[in-house]
């Protein structure tokens, strides 16, 4: 099997096109899946409904439609037979032209410091179907929504700490860090996890989400030892 994670994209093979439209969609939402369909447009993995360890297990997919459609959410499964293959959102310098001309510096900056630590930021979120798409979704309330994939806790900081630094004056960055084990989180809430200013860290994977718990230094342990 395909290896799954966040913000993949996952494009439907003809047939499978055929068996989603097939199903009993109301005429809005079939209008969408047929412009879909007809476009080649992915759609995107989302939590998963059977754990990946079963091989027979169809693949939970999603897809978060513009305006044109009220934004409505369409949430699917697909056999693994029935997607034609797996791609990824834009990288956020493919995704400049989608974006306010006062924050192309800053944006650029951090593209650069991202990628000379080997690191690189996709956009997804309302920027990231609108690159793919070129249908409307960014509004004057739009965040940019960035996700790096990082191989431990090094580079986790790394990455946060650039995207801290981005000041775009006019967008706010937001977005998570994923790494290699499939483990998800903000990369604000990272920033400050491992400065000791929270207790808790929401970790998010494809099969669902839980709070990581920081364990106190050895010297804090054996202070409530004493204590108890």
């Amino acid at each position: 099997m395909h290896p799954l994670r966040r913000h993949q994209l996952a494009i439907p093979s003809t047939a499978g096109w055929r068996d989603i439209l097939a199903a009993d969609w109301d005429d809005e939402l079939r209008d969408a899946l047929v412009h879909w369909a007809a476009h080649g447009l992915p759609l995107v993995v989302t939590r998963q409904r059977v754990p990946r360890r079963h091989a027979t297990a169809p693949v939970s997919l999603g897809l978060c439609l513009p305006e044109r459609w009220r934004r409505r959410l369409v949430a699917l499964q697909l056999p693994w037979h029935r997607i034609a293959l797996f791609s990824e959102f834009p990288t956020l310098a493919q995704a400049l032209c989608e974006l306010p001309r006062t924050d192309h510096p800053a944006l650029r900056t951090a593209a650069a410091e991202l990628g000379a630590r080997g690191l690189r930021a996709r956009v997804y979120g309302s920027v990231g179907w609108q690159c793919l798409t070129g249908l409307r979704y960014v509004h004057e309330r739009s965040d940019l929504d960035l996700w790096v994939a990082v191989d431990g806790e090094r580079e986790a900081d790394e990455a946060a700490a650039v995207l801290d630094r981005c000041m775009a004056p006019t967008l706010r960055v937001d977005g998570e860090l994923v790494f290699t084990d499939g483990m998800a989180t903000a990369w604000r809430e990272w920033r400050h996890w491992r400065a000791g200013r929270c207790s808790s860290l929401l970790v998010k994977r494809l099969d669902g989400a839980d709070l990581l718990q920081r364990v106190p230094p050895v010297a804090d342990q054996r202070a409530l030892a004493c204590a108890a």
